[in-house]
């Protein structure tokens, strides 16, 4: 009974949300979490992270993916990483975060995937390891998380972690591109003015350091 109340309070705030009707998807999803469904601790810490239906409180927002963290749910395993890498909600632990990265991209989430790779890249909470940094962004990628195929495309470019191979540096700065990447979107096209992995073709790159451009303005 507890679960079926809790995952219609949980389906109540998205429909809330696609309403733009923030404070009731607040409320549902905080009936949702109080009833212990972990995607609704999950979404309240978001609420809480980005003012969502409810006033700003990283503190909040901390202990609501703490507990969605502690019980299982990959994003907020991985947002329970992102508050102690970056000290919010709580004191800064890179430790922790990476720990949290990891349990996150075990269970599957791409962008814990992501996050785990760039603290193997940089030696953020572990010993820096290039390989391991490829082999998770390549997880990230081929789940189709344009951040990872764009760091994936920058390996096989450098050789970094894996056999350098221009044309898959391409392939997957295509990928990234195509999802709307602007860091994608500008490497490929500075593959097609180089021909780096490709033919050279100047009308193909100025498209695509448009597109990049467009996509820096929209970020702004």
């Amino acid at each position: 009974m507890e679960n079926i109340y809790s995952g219609t309070q949980l389906v109540l705030g998205s429909f809330y949300e696609i309403l733009k009707n923030e404070e009731k998807a607040f409320q549902c999803y905080l009936k949702s979490a109080e009833w212990g469904n972990h995607m609704g601790q999950y979404n309240v810490g978001c609420c809480y992270q980005n003012g969502i239906g409810t006033i700003k409180d990283e503190e909040k927002a901390f202990q609501w993916y703490l507990k969605s963290a502690e019980g299982g749910n990959g994003n907020g395993q991985h947002n329970l990483g992102y508050c102690y890498e970056n000290g919010m909600g709580t004191t800064k632990d890179e430790v922790k975060a990476f720990q949290w990265y990891l349990k996150s991209a075990e269970g599957g989430c791409l962008i814990g995937q992501f996050n785990l790779g760039s603290c193997y890249s940089d030696g953020r909470g572990t010993i820096k390891d290039e390989e391991k940094a490829f082999q998770w962004y390549l997880k990230s990628a081929e789940g189709g998380d344009s951040d990872a195929q764009f760091n994936l495309g920058c390996c096989y470019e450098n050789g970094i972690g894996t056999i350098k191979d221009e044309g898959k540096a391409f392939q997957w700065y295509l990928k990234s591109a195509e999802r709307g990447n602007f860091m994608g979107r500008y490497n490929l096209g500075c593959c097609y003015r180089n021909g780096i992995g490709t033919t050279k073709d100047e009308k193909k790159a100025s498209h695509w350091y448009m597109k990049s451009a467009e996509g820096i303005l929209g970020y702004m």
